[in-house]
């Protein structure tokens, strides 16, 4: 990293529903940003300590890494209240309006970039999770936001409506596992990872299917 440039992390609690289920889980949303502005990386569950992470600085955008409920709670809300862009990837919006029916929102698309502090965020549209799950790479930082597709220990879930296993798989392959082997890897729930770390497991994922 140069000049301020830095990544925090804020942690909510909430419930994550989906085909007629329910769950509590832990979310992590990331700010990614220097002192005068920053990226929010999924706004969920509770807006409160996600603006006073942000302070007083100026929110470039809120970006979804997909569309399940418990990634974009106050996605909306924190769009209007702090003036910023909300972003998600389309191929998303069949679970965006579950939660935010009639709700618009800018379309994110792959290899686009986000202009933040300096330097840019690159899109990776990283399907499988949900159709329209990307990553987030920040060369600059050797870091990238994996939302739910990369975990420490395996791929996201794909046991549910809209997911895919072959398909999270090969967006795991082609474009994470192409990424430099020292890429942090900061992830959508629990603690992060490196690629070196994930990438030699890969045959094991596939043969457990899951």
């Amino acid at each position: 990293m140069s000049g301020d440039l830095r990544i925090d992390r804020v942690v909510t609690e909430g419930v994550f529903e989906l085909d007629g289920g329910s769950w509590n889980v832990d979310n992590n949303i990331w700010l990614i940003g220097d002192d005068d502005e920053v990226v929010i990386v999924d706004a969920a569950h509770d807006a409160k300590p996600i603006a006073e992470a942000v302070g007083q600085r100026n929110v470039v955008a809120v970006i979804c890494t997909h569309g399940h409920n418990d990634h974009v709670t106050f996605a909306p809300q924190l769009g209007a209240d702090l003036h910023a862009p909300v972003l998600l990837h389309p191929g998303d919006d069949p679970l965006w309006q579950m939660t935010h029916p009639g709700s618009k929102y800018w379309h994110l698309s792959d290899e686009q970039r986000v202009a933040i502090a300096g330097t840019q965020l690159q899109v990776l549209h990283t399907p499988g999770h949900s159709p329209g799950s990307v990553c987030l790479y920040l060369p600059e930082a050797g870091a990238l936001f994996s939302g739910d597709t990369l975990f420490s220990g395996g791929p996201g879930a794909t046991g549910r409506s809209y997911s895919d296993f072959p398909t999270i798989i090969g967006s795991i392959r082609e474009r994470i596992f192409a990424l430099p082997e020292e890429t942090l890897v900061y992830t959508g729930h629990g603690g992060g990872t490196t690629i070196a770390d994930e990438a030699p497991h890969l045959e094991e994922w596939i043969a457990r299917g899951h």
